[in-house]
């Protein structure tokens, strides 16, 4: 049987694959089993600098595999909020709280928690093709793993109410203007343009874009005096690295950086 998350790790770059493409990449536990060691292991693996997921086939990610929890025999219903605990919030607090970069490529529809999972990414890049659908209300549930969250502060409470309550597709192409993701791109070019930034991301300084992922993050939530305390914090951490010693030596030098990413 195939892996319904496929893993790979080649020149700096973890490469994360959601491998169901016959149901366009739907959660199951046995995925999440696969998907949020996989976040764990970047942590701890040196030799991986950035985290690249994207989907097998013409969907990103349909959200919940409904058919995995099929309540129309009857019977008590599911506790989605256990789901939730033991699954989808601990593999987004993984993925936010990873001191590395996560380029995503949304290669076609990011439904329910799949576009939950998409916008917890640092740098999000969908297919012109693609789209965006928070499908919750469609079934009488609440946007969760961090949707209600993501929303407000990507594109405004206003949109985020409509994109909730309506649960109407957002296009690529509206979801680059609003501010919800990074880039929109030609179908046939998404994963040269994915993988080439992630190329350039594996060559930065990781330690330095793991402290920016986090200052960023933590603005969120911080007063002015907070915030200004991080980026002291942040910046004393770095000052003493090989890489920030690299990065001055290269700029005097006028040559390339070379860094280590520690």
């Amino acid at each position: 049987m195939t892996e319904p998350v496929l893993v790979a790790v080649e020149a700096g770059v973890q490469r994360i694959t959601l491998n169901r493409p016959d149901k366009l990449n739907s959660f199951t536990s046995a995925m999440h089993a696969l998907l949020r060691p996989a976040f764990e292991r970047a942590r701890s693996d040196d030799a991986i600098r950035v985290v690249l997921l994207t989907g097998a086939g013409r969907g990103f990610c349909a959200g919940q595999d409904l058919s995995e929890r099929d309540i129309r025999a009857g019977g008590p219903a599911p506790d989605l909020g256990a789901t939730l605990e033991k699954l989808y919030n601990p593999l987004i607090t993984a993925m936010r709280e990873l001191p590395k970069p996560i380029v995503c490529a949304v290669n076609g529809v990011a439904a329910g928690a799949g576009a939950s999972l998409a916008l917890a990414c640092d740098i999000v890049l969908a297919a012109r093709s693609a789209s965006f659908l928070q499908a919750f209300a469609k079934i009488a549930l609440v946007p969760d793993a961090g949707s209600t969250y993501v929303l407000p502060r990507r594109v405004g409470m206003a949109r985020a109410m409509g994109l909730a309550l309506l649960a109407d597709k957002l296009p690529a192409d509206d979801a680059e203007r609003w501010g919800l993701i990074w880039k929109c791109c030609a179908d046939d070019r998404l994963m040269a343009e994915a993988d080439a930034l992630c190329a350039r991301l594996a060559e930065a300084p990781t330690r330095t874009l793991g402290l920016i992922k986090r200052a960023l993050d933590a603005s969120l939530g911080n007063t002015l005096e907070q915030q200004l305390t991080l980026e002291r914090e942040s910046q004393r951490a770095v000052g003493g690295s090989p890489d920030y010693r690299e990065g001055v030596a290269a700029f005097l030098e006028k040559r390339t950086p070379k860094f280590t990413g520690r």
